[in-house]
């Protein structure tokens, strides 16, 4: 084991023989959204929408709490579910 010391970092953990950690690396999906999709911009159109009283207040606290909109969180619930289950 090596300690490389940068700028105060301590680095043990690295492997002696990086060729062989590199060959028995795992590639992970990117679940990052692109910039494109984080600034998207669709189509709205305005309706009048019964929603269960307990579910909107959930929404509420939980967009309040993270200084969000909740009707863009209830949006996104819907085109989600939209997308998985209603778009074949």
């Amino acid at each position: 084991m090596r300690i490389i010391m940068m700028n105060n970092i301590k680095d043990t953990d690295a492997p002696d023989d990086i060729e062989s950690a590199l060959d028995e690396a795992v590639v992970v999906a990117d679940m990052l959204p692109s910039p494109a999709e984080l600034v998207r911009k669709s189509a709205k159109e305005k309706i009048t929408i019964a929603i269960d009283k307990d579910s909107l207040e959930l929404f509420k606290k939980y967009a309040k709490r993270h200084d969000a909109k909740y009707q863009t969180m209830i949006n996104d619930v819907v085109g989600a579910y939209a997308n998985k289950f209603l778009r074949r």
